[in-house]
């Protein structure tokens, strides 16, 4: 049996990965922790497959344990997305195992919100404590004024449980501050997003085109290893980027980019793509509307009206985009993950849309390929009670295009009492904290609760200011609900224990579970446990369970992924085609082709300050792992050389940068380097704890996240632009 169904609307949960709880180095009265009971350990080498959660990627992995102690990780063979391989974060993921400054049991406040001062309690009391105060909060103010903010796979069973409280408020800092831009502007554009894994068929690309995505230092597994292989096959590589990056040292044409310009540069390239009959005309023909409003919208966007604007040459411009013509429909412009820059990013993604569509890319080798899913039913729960008073994060769609809830709205909310009170959050595996923009804004919402309770594995700023803190078991000791894939080949993969939890930490199914029979919820977890859960749904579904645990992934059939394979070109637009010119955003009072708007410039000796990722850290979560925080103890601020130079700073100097509104960071290293413009700096996020529980890594480096006190919301979706805030620097004495 192996059903397969085509991919229409995918809804994702991912995006900006966190950490946050409190340990037991924090300052803990005599309580009651209490390690597990453990079998005697086998002895000799055992493989258990599973999958890995040090980012979303969810690559397949084999653990390795020994004499009953965990050894190493490596990438399972048999997934598609692994490959056999992992990144050097799935590698080091047993770091998280062993990291000394885990959560070891539940803690209750014992002082103010914000101090760090906890006393260690039972299961029961904390969980008794967070159904008492939802309870008290939904007869007051009704269900939805409580909250969900949570990340990844892992939060599939509290999402369940809030759902049957009777809250539709829960969300992921991976759409509003990450990838919800880029999904709207396909969307718009195509009828479809991209997806996570995005769909994009770097394995067969002749062309790639890499605008502010920093692959091999994003280290998104699959696309990495897919990318190296086109590399060496001789595929082109057109990288635009303020910061030469590890892609970039690697391309045929690098171009620095003035950051703030790339809506000007994709449109100079559309431009020329039309002027010089270089798009698929028989493609925009067969699939376009609107073609004609389209090209009259941007005749006047030329390389020599860039030029200014992006510090492109116009030869450059020309000729790159006559680089991408050569090798159509192989040619790839990459979408991006983290694309909430300037306010303008769902108006730019639909930018890069709008030119692989000009390519003919879409749905055709070498660009984006269509994903096929297995058929696997859900588990058959009761309805859930329909919620009275609606969503509260967006009042009168206010942004029309946001499609799934914005932690920003829910932190206004709660904030100004409007549309209704937000009393309670819950947060899993995300660090609001280091996640939003403007942390005072964040402090601010958190003053106005009646119940923060937090679910992680390590201690992190917003554990900080929780009432509780619930310590949770590792992706390595845990069971989570099954990864049905969206991938050109399909899968089932199974995420399940491998060793025991060290301490007094358990699963997040089990802490929904529990939590559920507390508010008189039981009937939402009839099963008894995640096994039974597992079973009923693979049973249905034709597959064998314990295939699955032998294996921890089953194939299913693969099927045509191309238009010229078969794939009907569908469009879910309201035109039912590629919209070169947006009926949606037309009626919505948008700019149904996009156009540009000039940045802000820098104050006088400031400079824009740019962030992005490293291969062995995953956002602000991988910090206190010492085998990961061994090989990147802490970040540099890149500092154009010529820059340096003229205010006395060289490699290995410690600086403070302060930001336009005078908010100062911890010390920072910086690397002098000729590799990045001269009107930015650069930084890697996720540094710069401040957390009493992250002994290793308190103070190790700076926070971006501290210094983003700006933002721009997108109009259309209201994802929240961070590239907008600008730093100058205060030497060390």
């Amino acid at each position: 049996m192996n059903p397969i169904t085509r991919r229409r609307f995918l809804k994702i949960t991912g995006t900006s990965l966190g950490a946050a709880a409190a340990a037991k180095t924090l300052s803990v009265l005599p309580g009651t922790a209490h390690a597990l009971e453990k079998a005697a350990a086998p002895s000799g080498v055992q493989v258990i497959p599973t999958f890995c959660d040090v980012c979303f990627w969810k690559c397949g992995a084999l653990a390795y344990v020994r004499d009953g102690k965990l050894w190493k990780v490596e990438g399972n063979p048999e997934d598609p997305l692994s490959r056999g391989r992992l990144c050097p974060r799935g590698t080091g993921g047993i770091g998280a195992h062993y990291d000394p400054d885990r959560l070891t049991s539940p803690l209750l406040r014992r002082s103010s919100r914000g101090k760090e001062e906890w006393v260690e309690v039972t299961w029961d009391e904390a969980l008794d404590y967070i159904a008492e105060r939802m309870q008290a909060i939904k007869a007051k103010y009704g269900p939805e004024s409580v909250a969900l903010f949570t990340h990844g796979i892992g939060g599939n069973f509290l999402r369940h449980a809030v759902r049957a409280y009777g809250s539709p408020n829960i969300a992921a800092p991976s759409f509003a501050q990450c990838r919800g831009p880029r999904d709207v502007g396909f969307r718009l554009t195509f009828g479809e997003d991209v997806g996570s894994p995005e769909r994009t068929d770097i394995a067969n690309a002749r062309c790639i085109v890499l605008i502010g995505s920093h692959l091999g230092e994003n280290m998104h597994n699959t696309q990495v290893q897919e990318f190296s292989e086109a590399m060496a096959a001789g595929a082109s590589l057109i990288v635009v980027d303020p910061r030469l990056s590890v892609a970039a040292g690697k391309a045929k044409w690098y171009l620095p980019i003035k950051p703030g310009t790339d809506m000007a540069l994709l449109l100079a390239w559309m431009n020329v793509l039309l002027r010089e009959n270089l798009y698929d005309r028989e493609y925009v023909a067969a699939h376009g509307f609107g073609f004609e409003q389209f090209a009259a919208g941007i005749v006047d966007f030329t390389p020599e009206w860039a030029y200014p604007e992006t510090g492109i040459p116009p030869e450059v411009i020309r000729e790159t985009a006559r680089e991408m013509a050569r090798y159509r429909p192989a040619t790839l412009v990459h979408p991006g993950r983290h694309v909430t820059w300037y306010g303008d990013d769902a108006q730019r993604s639909r930018a890069i849309a709008l030119l692989n569509a000009l390519l003919g890319s879409w749905g055709r080798k070498g660009g984006f390929y269509y994903p096929q899913s297995m058929d696997v039913p859900a588990y058959p729960y009761p309805p859930y009670p329909k919620s009275e008073k609606g969503k509260v994060d967006n009042p009168n769609n206010k942004y029309p295009f946001a499609d799934e809830t914005l932690t920003t709205g829910i932190r206004e909310a709660t904030i100004s009492g409007k549309p209704y009170p937000v009393k309670g959050w819950l947060v899993y595996a995300t660090n609001l904290i280091h996640a939003l923009p403007n942390e005072a804004e964040t402090i601010c919402a958190l003053q106005e609760l009646d119940l923060l309770a937090v679910v992680d594995v390590i201690p992190s700023e917003i554990a900080g200011w929780a009432d509780v803190v619930l310590p949770e078991s590792i992706y390595l000791e845990r069971y989570d609900d099954l990864n049905v894939e969206w991938f050109r080949q399909p899968f089932i993969a199974l995420r399940q224990p491998v060793v025991n939890s060290p301490h007094n930490q358990k699963p997040n199914w089990w802490i929904a579970r529990k939590l559920a029979d507390k508010l008189g919820l039981g009937e939402y977890f009839p099963w008894k446990d995640i096994e039974e859960y597992l079973q009923y749904r693979l049973d249905k579904a034709g597959y064998s369970f314990d295939e699955l645990k032998r294996k921890g992934i089953i194939r299913g059939e693969k099927q045509p992924i191309y238009f010229d394979e078969g794939v009907p070109a569908e469009f879910a637009t309201p035109s039912g085609k590629i919209e070169f010119y947006s009926l949606q955003l037309a009626q919505a009072g948008f700019d149904p082709v996009p156009q540009y708007a000039r940045p802000a410039e820098p104050p006088p000796g400031y400079f824009r300050l740019l962030y992005g990722r490293a291969p062995v850290h995953s956002f602000s979560r991988t910090q206190s792992n010492r085998l990961l925080m061994d090989m990147l103890p802490e970040n540099d601020v890149w500092v154009n050389a010529d820059v340096a130079a003229r205010r006395g700073l060289k490699s290995g100097d410690y600086v403070r940068l302060k930001n336009q509104d005078g908010v100062l960071s911890n010390r920072i290293r910086v690397k002098a380097t000729q590799r990045i413009r001269p009107d930015c700096v650069y930084m890697v996020h996720g540094f710069g704890h401040t957390a009493k529980g992250l002994r290793f890594a308190r103070d190790k480096g700076a926070s971006d996240a501290q210094l983003l006190t700006r933002y721009q919301t997108d109009p259309l979706m209201g994802g929240t632009g961070m590239n907008v805030n600008f730093v100058t620097f205060e030497l060390e004495a």
